[in-house]
């Protein structure tokens, strides 16, 4: 297949004018924008609480190839391998410039340059390696190493530590020298070079990760060992559009984006540092939100993730589990029990935050986490992640939070999430402030209350999705205590049942919150997540209200991944047409040729967005397929996982066929049937047979148990 006909390759002969739109190459250790000479290795941060953000690592690779001679250009993004190449035609020589962060040995970053004679020739034929890479940065001081093994090697520590007390990561590099030129010499047809970068936290393992590259490309092993890595997630999964040149290029871009932001499927050493809106490739210094990670790597990137790869999805789980100290701190600071996971999160889990607001009120990430542990669960059976893995210390430590931090109601007895902490704070700091000294009072109100998902609101009372997805979290520490034959506080119950879910019963909808006004702008999507991902239960008729009330008034120029929560919405009530016009919108923020996505349609924002990549993937996966069905485009979607089965998907216009894959092994299967919604008919799922249905007029729904 050529390239020109290949969705998985994208192609180009100009590069994009706007460099930040150039592909990011990452493998959940290691990201790298191509060209750019910053880097970022995941888990290494500079600066203290607000100002800390991803560490500039220096790249070696940060070499463009020139030829003297006039030169056809073209520039294109392998997805099928994660290989991106420069290849300069002219009429004596082609060269081919590869540059790839290794899918397999995550501390290797990979250039290869190909040249091949184009014509006989006794003259030898000089290229230029030309490099924008110097070995220093602005957060860590690098000193340099003895060389090994003929490569170069600087090593160094961040200048500060996430927190007071804290450690400053070690960073070590060792590569190969890059020359200023390459010589084909005139006896030789054609000639290959290769280039390594080691990048780790101790010189054991850089110095162990170097002499693997040097072996690697001794055997000729280098480029096929990542290509089979890449191969393996593929085989595993995909998710492909057929009739639509623009929808297939663009779920294909961010299946692959979003699985670059994650470790190796044979990955082990549960180092992996999660994911923040703009991946590994950006989130320096005031830019892509420092690479912090947020309720976007829970909410937005997690599913679509996690359908398909439940060892990836275990890792995002791993690394919240791997921050619950940080998050216990959190928790005591604003005076209450359990575990408080930051808004804004690096290594400890301790709120790293820039703006305080932001930390102290925007308390719903606590239930965005527990949401992501309880899908797990659902998906696999997977017991251990809250045993061993620790994932009950979270939904406990959540459950205790939220009961510490509600007040009851007098007049009717609802349970209130309201901030009663920062009122005796107020009280507090009157008497201090102004009785006793007469100091202006200046920052008391923004402590007060709390700011749901829609940031263009705070200090609001009963954020309709924070208290939606308490309580849901809350019911979910119940359910996982008795699994595990755990005592749960009767409190936990409690309150869950008595948790005020704002509602309007004169318009039937859900107010955003306490005071509202129906028709006042909105940031993002809020509300209209309680039908999904949350399952809030509420007939057709509100479900609507509430699509009718927030769409028109929803800022269009809003973060990406709000339209696929509004599509979800109308598919699940049959308006198919409504939800293709409001996916259309998020192409506006895919920005060619490379299918890198920005926060905003105007191509501001964070860049390489993975968020806005995560909700229009949930739009396609959860709206249009047969796990939340109605008429689709047609679809393939191959290697949903579900209780350790696998299973293919076609999905056409009056037709949704279901292949069980045979299970290899001595895996644990179950007997897995379809439910048609409108008769309620059973349909046996048997491994290697199609299960095909026709749908009706009514847009049967099909649901797996």
């Amino acid at each position: 297949m050529s390239c020109e006909s290949d969705p998985y390759i994208f192609t180009t002969d100009t590069l994009p004018t706007d460099l930040r739109f150039l592909p990011p190459l990452a493998n959940g250790l290691l990201g790298w924008k191509v060209y750019n000479n910053i880097m970022h290795m995941g888990g290494v941060y500079n600066g203290e609480g607000g100002r800390c953000h991803r560490a500039d690592v220096p790249c070696p690779l940060a070499v463009k190839v020139e030829s003297e001679e006039a030169a056809q250009h073209s520039y294109s993004l392998d997805t099928h391998t994660g290989i991106f190449t420069h290849t300069l035609t002219s009429a004596s020589v082609t060269v081919s410039q590869s540059l790839y962060s290794h899918r397999y040995y995550s501390n290797l970053m990979v250039m290869e340059v190909l040249l091949v004679r184009q014509v006989t020739s006794e003259e030898p034929i000089t290229v230029k390696l030309v490099s924008s890479f110097t070995p220093q940065s602005k957060d860590i001081v690098f000193e340099s190493g003895p060389d090994y093994k003929g490569g170069r090697h600087i090593q160094g520590k961040t200048n500060s530590a996430e927190f007071p007390g804290g450690s400053c990561p070690t960073v070590h590099l060792i590569w190969t020298p890059v020359p200023s030129t390459l010589t084909l010499l005139p006896e030789q047809s054609q000639s290959r070079w290769g280039f390594v970068l080691v990048v780790a936290n101790s010189l054991d393992t850089a110095e162990a990760g170097f002499d693997e590259g040097l072996d690697l490309m001794a055997t000729g092993n280098l480029r096929p060992s990542h290509e089979k890595a890449w191969k393996e997630l593929w085989l595993q999964s995909k998710v492909e559009a057929t009739g639509s040149e623009s929808l297939g290029k663009a779920l294909i871009g961010c299946m692959f984006y979003l699985l670059s932001a994650f470790p190796s499927i044979h990955d082990t050493s549960s180092s992996f540092g999660g994911v923040s809106p703009g991946g590994l490739s950006n989130g320096g210094d005031g830019q892509d939100y420092w690479g912090h990670v947020f309720w976007d790597q829970d909410i937005w990137m997690y599913p679509g993730i996690a359908l398909f790869y439940p060892k990836l999805a275990r890792s995002v789980l791993q690394y919240r589990v791997g921050t619950i100290d940080g998050a216990k701190d959190n928790a005591q600071k604003q005076g209450y029990k359990g575990i408080k996971f930051p808004w804004e999160s690096a290594v400890s889990g301790r709120e790293v935050c820039p703006e305080d607001i932001y930390g102290q009120q925007e308390i719903h990430i606590n239930g965005d986490v527990t949401l992501a542990f309880q899908h797990y669960l659902y998906l696999t059976e997977d017991l251990s992640m809250f045993t061993q893995g620790q994932g009950s210390e979270v939904i406990y430590g959540v459950a205790d939070y939220w009961v510490s931090r509600v007040t009851w109601n007098p007049d009717d007895h609802i349970v209130l999430i309201s901030f009663i902490y920062y009122f005796y704070m107020f009280i507090f700091y009157i008497y201090t402030h102004i009785l006793l000294y007469l100091k202006p009072l200046w920052l008391t109100s923004k402590h007060l209350c709390v700011m749901p998902p829609d940031e263009y609101y705070y200090n609001v009372n009963n954020s309709v999705y924070t208290n939606t997805v308490a309580k849901f979290s809350l019911q979910f520490a119940v359910e996982l205590a008795a699994l595990l034959q755990h005592p749960a506080p009767k409190e936990w119950q409690e309150v869950a049942k008595h948790l005020k879910i704002p509602f309007d019963q004169e318009t039937q909808y859900h107010p955003e919150f306490d005071g509202y006004i129906k028709g006042h702008p909105v940031k993002q999507a809020d509300t209209v997540m309680l039908g999904y991902p949350l399952g809030l239960p509420m007939t057709p008729e509100v479900r609507r209200n509430d699509l009718e009330a927030y769409e028109p008034v929803t800022d269009p120029q809003g973060p990406a991944m709000t339209w696929g929560m509004f599509a979800i919405g109308w598919l699940e009530l049959g308006e198919a047409e409504k939800a293709h016009k409001l996916l259309e919108k998020c192409f506006k923020n895919i920005q060619g040729p490379f299918q890198v996505w920005s926060e905003s349609s105007d191509g501001s924002g964070a860049v390489n967005f993975l968020t806005g990549m995560g909700g229009f993937l949930q739009a396609v996966l959860f709206g249009y397929t047969g796990f939340r069905s109605v008429i689709s485009p047609p679809l393939c979607i191959r290697g949903v996982n579900y209780l350790g089965s696998q299973m293919d998907w076609l999905l056409r216009k009056e037709e949704v066929c279901i292949i069980l894959r045979e299970q290899a092994g001595n895996a644990k299967s179950y007997d897995l049937q379809v439910v048609l919604k409108a008769s309620g008919t059973k349909l046996p799922l048997t491994p290697g047979n199609t299960q095909a249905k026709t749908c009706s007029d009514s847009r049967s729904f099909l649901f797996i148990f």
